[in-house]
């Protein structure tokens, strides 16, 4: 889920052992039985914090992979190296990078027992491109220029110009035409019941409750060892992990100060995910206050970046200066920015924002002063939206906080800032571009900030079309150095994701994580090759 895919002052005793009866409550509601499934070896209960919109591939659900009902063309091991899923082998590429030609599997079949073919990648490719589909990620296919079936076994993309990591978005889950092409595609019943080729079958999606799997006997992999799995919806961190602690849950993703609880349960591990996940801020460029570049950069050098992750993530983390990780090799030397108030302060008063007899500054009958919005019950978010807040008062800028859910917020965010969230590995095109790319402003959750530079507009396209390494490496690197003249978010840190589960199962690992963590990330990403420990 796109940003939408902390806790300040302590909670005095009353309040916590409030909280821990209301959390007890929550979870008694939610499954009346008690009890993880019932005990059953070959059945898991694991509690995620989002819930998808849609489970339709078609309008945006799996897209990067991990669906446990679909599968691509091509998946990702452990080590984030693609392998073949419903090809056979990886593409074969044409000497101008312009072709890619799978081979398929053969003997596939969904789950309702019709044939798999290549006929039904034509379909989802041309119908996810179609303008009249609402995926708000089809842009993220804009180098696909045709694709067509040669046979039922073979298909063939050809692409505008060469996209260099064209093959990673290949593992695009796969739907049936002869199911989804019946179907309205934007409101039609395959949102909420799919059929696909994964190893998984939907049993039942209770909104807001959990959603619960069955494993697929005929899948082409071989049937998961993991019979029934469910993922429990669970929003609020502090009620996950009560339902992990009663036994309700087999396992769950939770903050850091939360996850240390668990430190001497000898019948749980905690798992870390490293991620490309962050947290920044938004700051729109309508409002008076953060459209100024002089705001902006000085909030960037007031926030302490270094703090939030030694007290908010527990060293669980590394700070933020973008979207790219300070560890990837994408990251641009240099473009690192050291917390420095006196700065941001100079910035301001050069600027022309005075402090005010309160010590907020004004300028020109504006007041230095915006809310900001953060999700209801996420804890890293509240933490980090109370010490960003508390940073940008040093530097004389009045940051309210508030709490809401997203139908609150997303109305508000042209105007208001949010405590957001974002990252995706591999590419640096799979996040910037919907991220920055001024087209995208204020298209839903894309380009949250209405950020505009003509500049990062260029090298956004440079970077997407230029097939070269070196000139895609210049073009991403130009993007963080205008990033540091002209910051449209305030990124804060990079978070590792941490999984506490009941330690009854071999084969858990988890890989290199998008700040969409879920249904297709934790522990639970290989779920399907699960084996109760003897």
């Amino acid at each position: 889920m796109v940003a939408r895919s902390i806790r300040g002052a302590r909670r005095g005793a009353g309040a916590a052992t409030l909280a821990t009866v209301l959390a007890v409550a929550v979870a008694a509601c939610s499954n009346p039985g008690g009890g993880r499934s019932s005990g059953a070896k070959d059945s898991a209960v694991v509690g995620i914090a989002y819930e998808p919109e849609t489970l339709s591939p078609l309008l945006g659900y799996g897209k990067d992979g991990n669906s446990k009902i679909f599968d691509g063309l091509l998946t990702q091991d452990a080590e984030m190296r693609l392998k073949p899923a419903l090809a056979v082998a990886l593409p074969e590429v044409s000497a101008d990078r312009l072709t890619y030609t799978y081979k398929l599997r053969k003997g596939v079949k969904f789950s309702d027992g019709q044939p798999f073919t290549a006929k039904d990648v034509v379909f989802t490719y041309t119908t996810i491109l179609d303008p009249k589909t609402n995926n708000p990620s089809k842009g993220e296919l804009d180098a696909v220029k045709e694709v067509r079936a040669s046979g039922d076994d073979t298909v063939v993309f050809t692409l505008k110009y060469p996209y260099a990591p064209f093959a990673q978005r290949t593992v695009l889950p796969i739907v049936p035409e002869h199911v989804a092409g019946r179907q309205d595609v934007n409101s039609g019943a395959f949102s909420t019941a799919p059929v696909g080729t994964g190893p998984y079958t939907l049993v039942k999606w209770s909104r807001n409750e959990k959603i619960t799997f069955r494993a697929n006997p005929s899948y082409w992999g071989g049937a998961p060892k993991v019979k029934k799995f469910t993922m429990a919806i669970v929003k609020d961190d502090d009620v996950r992990a009560t339902r992990l602690r009663s036994g309700d849950l087999d396992g769950a993703i939770l903050p850091p100060n939360l996850a240390r609880g668990f430190a001497k349960d000898k019948h749980k591990k905690t798992h870390t995910a490293k991620t490309y996940d962050y947290r920044n801020v938004t700051l729109p460029t309508g409002n008076k206050v953060t459209g100024d570049t002089a705001v902006r950069r000085a909030l960037d050098l007031a926030v302490d970046r270094e703090a939030m992750v030694d007290k908010i993530l527990d060293g669980a983390g590394k700070p933020a200066y973008g979207p790219v990780p300070t560890g990837s090799p994408w990251f641009a030397r240099g473009t690192e920015r050291p917390h420095d108030l006196a700065r941001a302060e100079k910035i301001l008063d050069e600027a022309g924002w005075k402090p005010g007899a309160d010590g907020i500054r004004e300028k020109d009958g504006t007041r230095a002063a915006f809310p900001l919005w953060y999700l209801s019950g996420d804890k890293l978010r509240q933490d980090h939206a109370l010490a960003y807040a508390s940073d940008a008062k040093k530097a004389g800028i009045d940051i309210t906080t508030q709490a809401g859910t997203w139908e609150v917020i997303e109305p508000r965010m042209k105007q208001d800032a949010v405590l957001a969230g974002g990252g995706s590995p591999g590419d640096p095109d799979f996040d910037q571009y919907a991220l920055l790319n001024s087209a995208l402003a204020g298209d839903g959750f894309n380009n949250m900030a209405s950020y505009a530079n003509p500049a990062v507009d260029k090298a956004l396209d440079d970077g997407r079309r230029s097939g070269g390494t070196a000139a895609r490496k210049n073009a991403y690197d130009s993007i963080q150095r205008e990033l540091v003249k002209n910051p449209g978010y305030t990124f804060l840190t990079h978070i590792d994701h941490l999984y506490v589960v009941d330690d009854r199962w071999d084969g858990l690992s988890t890989q290199t994580e998008p700040h969409d963590h879920g249904l297709a990330s934790g522990p639970w990403w290989n779920v399907e090759t699960w084996a109760p420990k003897k």
